[in-house]
């Protein structure tokens, strides 16, 4: 039984090594009716194989989770674009020099903005400091869409703490590296939005939304619908930073043209501040307070 698989094994192993082969020597690689299916990109990159990468990028990401201990996360969104207080710094710095007041109109935003990156590393070392001691069944992993910004912040403050983080990283027309502080094991790729948002829900036990952009909006949305629709169990939903949720869109205009209900508001709380973001999420599943 053991020669068995280990042929099995040492087949598999081979159809993969001659497909490198191509890659590494530059030959192009052409169609060929007698490659192994799954060692046949131009098979499943057909049309007709769609299904099948679905289920790859549904199957891959889940199984490296549940065998690293991932069970709960608290995923993190926010925008790319707000930078960390020090390169916001330095990008005021080059602007100043540089006399031109568009340039520093712009480095003046990016200061501005630059807490929110603060207080997104403050929040995620909450989640890992009370995560720390705790049987891994009990802990809460800070993931994130993989990507720089509020996401980066997160990653970074509990990898700080030593704990493990996750990013779902989305391939895009202008590629998105995986910021530096996503535990390597844990960074993921993914072709398809649905299937990243699937797996962002898949495993949240809260969802924090910093200030951010069309992709923060489209998560954002997503998990409120499926909440207020009864597809995924009631999670803590944070909004951080009240002035800039409440500046881009009110509400209560859907609540007075009966669009949603009163009730339907109750599905999200608006905070300040990392503390408040924490215990939103600890006072929902009645979690004891860090010592």
């Amino acid at each position: 039984m053991d020669q068995t698989e280990d042929l099995s094994e040492s087949r598999l192993a081979d159809a993969w090594a001659e497909l490198q082969n191509y890659a590494g020597g530059g030959k192009p690689l052409r169609a060929d009716a007698y490659r192994l299916a799954f060692a046949d990109p131009e098979f499943l990159l057909r049309r007709e194989a769609r299904g099948v990468r679905f289920q790859l990028e549904m199957l891959k990401p889940d199984l490296d989770q549940t065998a690293q201990g991932i069970e709960s996360t608290v995923v993190v969104f926010g925008s790319a674009r707000f930078c960390s207080p020090e390169a916001a710094q330095v990008d005021l710095r080059e602007a100043q020099r540089s006399d031109d007041p568009s340039a520093l109109a712009v480095a003046q935003r990016k200061q501005r903005n630059a807490h929110y990156y603060d207080q997104a590393r403050l929040f995620a070392r909450m989640v890992a400091t009370y995560s720390a001691p705790r049987p891994l069944r009990e802990q809460l992993f800070i993931a994130t869409g993989g990507g720089p910004g509020i996401m980066e912040a997160a990653n970074r403050g509990a990898h700080e703490m030593g704990a493990l983080t996750v990013g779902l990283n989305i391939a895009l027309p202008n590629e998105q590296r995986p910021n530096p502080y996503i535990t390597p094991s844990l960074s993921f790729k993914f072709h398809y939005f649905a299937l990243r948002k699937m797996h962002f829900m898949m495993r949240a036990k809260a969802l924090v939304a910093f200030p951010g952009g069309f992709g923060t909006l489209d998560e954002l949305f997503e998990v409120i619908t499926l909440v207020q629709t009864r597809k995924a169990k009631p999670v803590p939903i944070v909004l951080f930073g009240s002035e800039y949720w409440n500046r881009l869109f009110n509400l209560n205009v859907m609540v007075e043209e009966g669009a949603i209900t009163e009730q339907d508001l109750a599905l999200f709380s608006y905070v300040d501040e990392p503390q408040a973001a924490w215990d939103v999420i600890r006072n929902f599943y009645g979690l004891a307070a860090v010592g």
